[in-house]
């Protein structure tokens, strides 16, 4: 299938040698957001889907450096979440499917995703940020998705991705993958992501059914995106004279505006908490449908560019 791109420790384990990737030949990138329909499609009785809207997270903003919430669709455990839409990877996943495969990499499986590693050296400096996310497996009556894997990736402040990116292709920092716990958790240590011309402040990731999976680089279970909230977004861009290029492109975007949340962001909006002093932490549920599910919920977008090289005021394509 063509893969679509929109417009726009654990300690570490030798996973090099599990598998010898064939680029290009993975799954389309999928979007679809599944409510309450796509539920009783799956047969899960009494499971309610959370709502979906086109109004902006509803945020408690208090004074400078003081704690800020601002509540999104993460959900307690106990609670049956709708099926997250499946979204773009864009041009920069690092999987494989454009280029460099980070995946197959010794060191990828890691919960700090802060550094680069293996043969590469460096930090992203930014904002700390902390990334709980909790699977539930749609397809077993929303039991926790335990064992399953997540590869997260994300821009650094700068509005870059590693190994693509002009200043920072000798980088692999800000990716990663963990294997969800019994609960079904998986927790990475992060900065907060910079706002590039043309995108709402987000966060990548890909769900797999296993670890091996995953550090194979093929067959998915999901990819999506992660919406930041605009009050922790605005208060992290003004704070850090790092994100200062962030302050403008964010004032021209919003999330009614953004080629990939303006559908709908219900489901990617997350539960952030903290300060830019004290850092942030970052908490959603995510449903994960089956694979079948995904892939008829429909592709999105055309070829697709990114922050690429270019200067990060610049107007490009988003990812």
């Amino acid at each position: 299938m063509t893969r679509h791109y929109d417009h726009s420790d654990q300690h570490e384990h030798d996973l090099g040698l599990r598998h010898d990737m064939a680029v290009l030949s993975r799954r389309s990138a999928l979007r679809g957001l599944f409510g309450a329909a796509g539920l009783a499609t799956l047969g899960l009785a009494g499971c309610a889907a959370t709502e979906t809207g086109s109004t902006a997270t509803t945020a408690t903003t208090a004074a400078a450096g003081s704690t800020t919430a601002s509540t999104g669709a993460a959900t307690g455990a106990a609670d049956c979440v709708a099926a997250a839409p499946g979204e773009t990877a864009g041009p920069y996943p690092g999987d494989g499917s454009n280029g460099p495969n980070v995946l197959v990499e010794s060191g990828v499986h890691r919960s700090d995703i802060t550094t680069s590693f293996g043969t590469m050296s460096g930090t992203a400096e930014g904002v700390p940020m902390t990334v709980t996310m909790s699977l539930q497996d749609l397809t077993q009556a929303c039991a926790p998705g335990a064992g399953m894997a997540v590869y997260l990736w994300q821009c650094d402040r700068e509005g870059r991705y590693s190994l693509y990116s002009d200043g920072v292709t000798d980088q692999n920092y800000l990716r990663g993958v963990q294997t969800a716990d019994a609960e079904g958790r998986v927790t990475f240590t992060s900065i907060f992501p910079g706002c590039y011309a043309g995108r709402w402040p987000h966060l990548h990731f890909e769900v797999y059914d296993t670890l091996a999976a995953a550090v194979a680089g093929e067959n998915a279970r999901l990819t999506s995106q992660i919406a930041l909230p605009q009050d922790a977004s605005e208060a992290v861009y003004a704070a850090d004279s790092g994100y200062s290029a962030s302050v403008t492109n964010l004032a021209r975007v919003s999330l009614e505006t953004d080629g990939i949340f303006s559908d709908g962001w219900d489901a990617q909006l997350p539960t952030v908490t903290g300060d830019p002093r004290a850092g942030y932490s970052l908490d959603i549920t995510i449903g994960v449908a089956s694979a079948e599910e995904n892939a008829a919920s429909g592709g999105a977008g055309g070829p697709g560019g990114g922050p690429g090289g270019g200067p990060m005021g610049a107007r490009l394509p988003a990812d």
